[in-house]
C-alpha cells in the first residue's frame, strides 16, 4: 500500500501523535513536569505503534516508536570522532582549585599582556559514560562512546531507547554535542530488586551498570533500563558559537536537549568552591550520581587562549568530592619493577570492596610516602578511591597495632633487577631504581607498553606471548617485533597458522604511527603521554626533536628541567641513536599536515610578518592559527606593537583590537586570514 491510499485521518492522526509524544516525553524528562501521567503517555504511544504496525511505510526512523526498534547487533561498529574527545584533568583539594585558577591568570596573562580576572561556570560532575551525539539539519545522526578520544563506537540505536535524548531538534542545524548518560539511583535499585527475584546476580552501582547497559547489543534490553542523560558542550556548530559556557549551556536547552539545571556562573574561584562546598553535602540527595564539579572558563575567548595539554583542556578542571573510603589490612608490601626501571612498592591488601569493586592492591609511590604514612606490614589502613580506578592509601590507624607488625626497608638488592640485582635511590627524586637497564622483568614492561592499546595497538601480544617470545630470544629490541616471520611464531606453543597470520597482519596495520604515540612508546624516562604530545605538537617531526637542544625543549610549556634533560639524553645516547635508525625502516610517522614554509614568504614578503591575534576565530582554534602561521614562515606575537604587521580579528576581539587601531596596524578579519593560510 503506497502513503496516497492511506487514509488522511490517518496520516493527521499520526502526525498528532508524534508531536504530542515528543512534547510530553520533552517535559517530562528535559523540564521535570507532567501535564498528563505517565499512563496516559505510555497509551499515546501504545496507539502510535498500532497505526505504524498497520501501516509499516508510515514508519520513520525518528519516529517515538523506534527507540526500541533494530535487531540485535552482532557488534559494535568504529567511529572515527569528528572533533577529538578530552577527558578532564582532576583537583581533589581547594589548594588545587585555587593553583588551577592561577595558572588560568598566569597564562591568561603571558598570551594578552593583561592581568585578567576570569569568570567560570560551575557544572555538576555527572557519573555515568560519556556520549558524543551528531545531528545533520537538527536529526540524530550518529551516536558514539569517547573510545581513546580518536575512535568510538557507535551506539546510535541504544541511545535512541534514551527518551531524554532528542531524536529532532527545535532548529534545523548540524551541530555535534557531548554529554553523559547515566542510571538514576530509583531505576537502579528497581533493577537489582528484579535480579534478586529472578536468583540473579546484582549489579555493583549506577555507573557501572549505565556503561555496561549502552553496550549492549540489543537495544530492546537497553531501552528495560530507563537510562537518562545529561547533555553539556557543544563540539561543532554549523551556526556561530556562543561567547560563553554560560551561553552554550541555554542554547543547549533551547534546542532541546536535557541539561542539567544546577550549573552557575562564578565571579571568581571563591565562589567556585562556595559551590562546590555547598554540593558536597546535597549531591546524595539528587537521584543521578554526582562525584564532584566542572570548572570552566566561561568566555569562549579565553578557553581559546588557554588552550589544551595533550589530554586536557587547560580552561576547565574537575573538582571531585572526598573519596568514598573503607579500611582494610595489608598483609605484605613488594617492589614492582617499571618500565624505565623504577622501583615501586605495592601493598598487598586483604580484599575490601570500594565504590563498587573489589580491591586487593594499593600502590605505595615511594620511600618517602612509606615513611610520611608510617606503614608496616599488618597494619590496618584507610583506603580511597579518589579520581581513578587505582586507590590510594589515606592514613595507618595506629590505634589498631598490635605490635606484631613489621616496617619495610627498601633492600640493596631485587632479583627482578637482573644483573647482581643492585639498586639505587635517583639521586633528587624519591625513587629506587635498578642500576641494570636491561633486567628481563623492565624490559617485558617495556615491551607490554610498547604494543599496549595507548602506543602501537598491537592486538595478540599480549604479556604472555611477550614473555615466550623473550624467553626464545625473539625479541630483544623494539624493531624486532617488526621482524618476525611465520616460521617464528610456528614455533611458540599455541600458536597455529591462522593465529600466526591474524597475529602478522596486526604487526603490518601497526606501522603507521603518529608522532606523539611514538614518543611514549620509547619508555623514555620522565616522558609521560601528555608530555610527548606536547613535544609532538611543537617540533612536528622526530627529525627536529633528533637535532633539539635542551633550550629547545624547556621552551615548550609545562616541560621542565628534568625532563628535558631526559629526552635530549635519550635522543643523544649512541645505541638508542642506532634503535632509531632501526625502527624507522619499518615504520611509518605520521605528518602534521603542513603548508609550504615558503609560500606566506613569497605571497606576503621576502622577510616574512609577525601577526598578533584577538578575539575567537569560528573556522579553527587560535592554537591551529598560530601554528598554521609558524608553519608558513611568520611569526607570532601575544602583544600589538610597530613591529606588528597584521592584527587578525575574530569574534569579540579585546584590547589588542584597540591597540591595533590607535598604532595603526593593518587588521584583518578571518575571511582575510584564511586567504594567506589556504
Amino acid at each position: 500500500m503506497s502513503q496516497k491510499n492511506i487514509p488522511s485521518k490517518i496520516l493527521e492522526r499520526i502526525k498528532k501523535l508524534r508531536n504530542t509524544i515528543d512534547y510530553h516525553r520533552h517535559l517530562y524528562h528535559t523540564e521535570n513536569r507532567e501535564e498528563i501521567s505517565a499512563e496516559a503517555l505510555d497509551s499515546l504511544k501504545e496507539e502510535l505503534f498500532k497505526i505504524e504496525e498497520q501501516y509499516p511505510k508510515l514508519i520513520t526512523h525518528n519516529s517515538p516508536t523506534q527507540r526500541i526498534a533494530g535487531k540485535p547487533l552482532k557488534e559494535f561498529k568504529k567511529v572515527k570522532h569528528k572533533v577529538k574527545q578530552w577527558s578532564f584533568n582532576d583537583a581533589f583539594s581547594e589548594e588545587d582549585v585555587k593553583n588551577f585558577d592561577k595558572r588560568v591568570k598566569r597564562f591568561l596573562k603571558s598570551e594578552t599582556g593583561n592581568d585578567v580576572n576570569p569568570t567560570y561556570v560551575s557544572e555538576l560532575k555527572i557519573d555515568g559514560l560519556k556520549i558524543v551525539l551528531e545531528y545533520e539539519k537538527g536529526k540524530l545522526k550518529t551516536a558514539a562512546t569517547r573510545g581513546d578520544g580518536d575512535i568510538g563506537e557507535d551506539i546510535t540505536l541504544n541511545i535512541k531507547t534514551i527518551e531524554s535524548i532528542p531524536l529532532i531538534l527545535r532548529k534545523d542545524i548540524d551541530i555535534i554535542v557531548e554529554g553523559e548518560v547515566w542510571l538514576g539511583k530509583k531505576s537502579f535499585d528497581i533493577l537489582n530488586k528484579k535480579r534478586k527475584e529472578k536468583g540473579e546476580s546484582l549489579f555493583a552501582n549506577p555507573r557501572n551498570t549505565a556503561a555496561g547497559s549502552i553496550r549492549q547489543l540489543d537495544p530492546k534490553i537497553v531501552y528495560e533500563r530507563n537510562l537518562d542523560s545529561f547533555i553539556y558542550d557543544i563540539a561543532s556548530l554549523s551556526e556561530r558559537m556562543p561567547a560563553t559556557q554560560f551561553e552554550e549551556l541555554k542554547l543547549l536547552r533551547e534546542l532541546g536537549f536535557n541539561v542539567n539545571k544546577h550549573f552557575k556562573l562564578c565571579e571568581d574561584i571563591e565562589g567556585v568552591i562556595d559551590f562546590w562546598k555547598f554540593w558536597k553535602n546535597k549531591a546524595r540527595g539528587e537521584d543521578y550520581p554526582i562525584d564532584g564539579v566542572v570548572i570552566k572558563v566561561n568566555k569562549r575567548e579565553y578557553q581559546e587562549v588557554i588552550g589544551y595539554t595533550g589530554k586536557a583542556p587547560r580552561f576547565a578542571i574537575a573538582f571531585k568530592f572526598p573519596a568514598e573510603q573503607v579500611t582494610t589490612v595489608i598483609e605484605d608490601i613488594t617492589l614492582q619493577v617499571g618500565r624505565t626501571g623504577v622501583l615501586t612498592p605495592v601493598a598487598h591488601l586483604r580484599p575490601v570492596s570500594i565504590a563498587g569493586s573489589v580491591v586487593s592492591r594499593a600502590t605505595l609511590h615511594n620511600e618517602d610516602e612509606i615513611r610520611r604514612l608510617d606503614v608496616r606490614i599488618g597494619d590496618t589502613i584507610i583506603l580511597q578511591k579518589a579520581g581513578d580506578v587505582i586507590p590510594d592509601i589515606v592514613s595507618t590507624l595506629k590505634e589498631m597495632r598490635t605490635g606484631k607488625e613489621k616496617k619495610f626497608k627498601f633492600p640493596k638488592k631485587v632479583s627482578a633487577c637482573g644483573g647482581d640485582g643492585t639498586i639505587e635511590r635517583i639521586q633528587g627524586q624519591s625513587a629506587y631504581r635498578c642500576i641494570n637497564k636491561n633486567s628481563f622483568n623492565q624490559q617485558k614492561r617495556k615491551f607490554e607498553y610498547f604494543v599496549s592499546k595507548k602506543v602501537f595497538d598491537i592486538k595478540g601480544l599480549g604479556p604472555k606471548i611477550i614473555t615466550r617470545l623473550m624467553e626464545k630470544n625473539l625479541i630483544s629490541e623494539f624493531d624486532d617485533i617488526f621482524t618476525l616471520k611465520a616460521g617464528d611464531l610456528l614455533e611458540l606453543e599455541g600458536f597455529a597458522d591462522k593465529s600466526v597470520n591474524n597475529l602478522l597482519s596486526e604487526i603490518k596495520n601497526a606501522k603507521n604511527i603518529e608522532l606523539a604515540k611514538f614518543l611514549i612508546a620509547l619508555s623514555i624516562d620522565q616522558i609521560g603521554e601528555e608530555t610527548a604530545y606536547d613535544i609532538a605538537k611543537y617540533f612536528n617531526t622526530i627529525e627536529k626533536i633528533q637535532k633539539a637542544s635542551i633550550k629547545h625543549f624547556e621552551n615548550i610549556y609545562g616541560i621542565g628541567a628534568v625532563a628535558a634533560r631526559s629526552i635530549y639524553n635519550w635522543f643523544k645516547d649512541k645505541n638508542n641513536k642506532l634503535l632509531l635508525n632501526r625502527l624507522l625502516k619499518h615504520i611509518t610517522i605520521k605528518k602534521i599536515q603542513k603548508i609550504d614554509k615558503n609560500y606566506l614568504l613569497r605571497k606576503l614578503s621576502p622577510n616574512g610578518k609577525t601577526f598578533v591575534f584577538t578575539g575567537v576565530l569560528n573556522s579553527m582554534s587560535r592554537y591551529d592559527a598560530k601554528n598554521k602561521i609558524r608553519a608558513l614562515g611568520g611569526d607570532v606575537s601575544n602583544s600589538v606593537s610597530k613591529n606588528t604587521d597584521y592584527v587578525v580579528v575574530g569574534n569579540e576581539p579585546g584590547s589588542k583590537y584597540d591597540d591595533a587601531k590607535r598604532i595603526g596596524v593593518k587588521i584583518i578579519d578571518e575571511s582575510d586570514f584564511m586567504k594567506f593560510v589556504q
